[in-house]
């Protein structure tokens, strides 16, 4: 989700400086897209970022803190297809938030030009954590991160249900793709 973008860029700034960073970044400028592949097409949508409150401690790699997504302001662009997302799928009124509590950065951000890390954490969605490693894509350019993350839940495995129809197949993951700045 847009959270590891966050976080990169926090240990961008950690790493600079060497100290422990907190970041709260402003969720409206914050995006979280996803895309499910379907039989006749792929629908795509996005999130809204709630909030966000992380600590990282660049000598460790030690991050904590969380990075909340409002599941209930999930759109498509189809309003029958987002009531359906909402009531059968996410239960976005049972479970209105997806919560990524980051844990750990393996790997370092390059003061300037390209690097990968890895963020690790557990998401909670739907009711239920789960372990996750997030790859996250960094380019540094006078001081200025871009960043993405792209990454897939497996929700069905994750205990969702499966949209899929007599007609209709839908995959059983759904790709997440967030970013800031351009990438190469």
């Amino acid at each position: 989700m847009r959270a590891e973008l966050l976080l990169t860029a926090l240990a961008v700034c950690a790493a600079a400086r060497g100290q422990e960073i907190v970041l709260n970044p402003d969720p409206a400028r914050t995006t979280v897209e996803f895309k499910l592949s379907a039989t006749l097409h792929t629908v795509h949508g996005s999130f809204k970022l709630a909030h966000c409150a992380v600590r990282f401690d660049p000598a460790t790699g030690k991050i904590s803190g969380e990075v909340v997504v409002d599941a209930t302001s999930g759109a498509s662009g189809d309003d029958s297809r987002n009531r359906r997302m909402h009531k059968e799928i996410l239960e976005s009124a049972k479970y209105p938030e997806i919560v990524f509590t980051p844990d750990r950065v393996d790997g370092a951000v390059a003061p300037q030009g390209a690097s990968q890390i890895q963020v690790h954490g557990m998401f909670r969605i739907h009711g239920a954590a789960h372990e996750i490693t997030i790859p996250v894509q960094v380019q540094m350019s006078n001081g200025q991160a871009s960043v993405k993350a792209s990454f897939a839940i497996p929700y069905v495995k994750w205990g969702m249900k499966n949209p899929s129809t007599f007609l209709l197949h839908v995959s059983d993951r759904v790709e997440i793709e967030a970013a800031t700045g351009a990438l190469p």
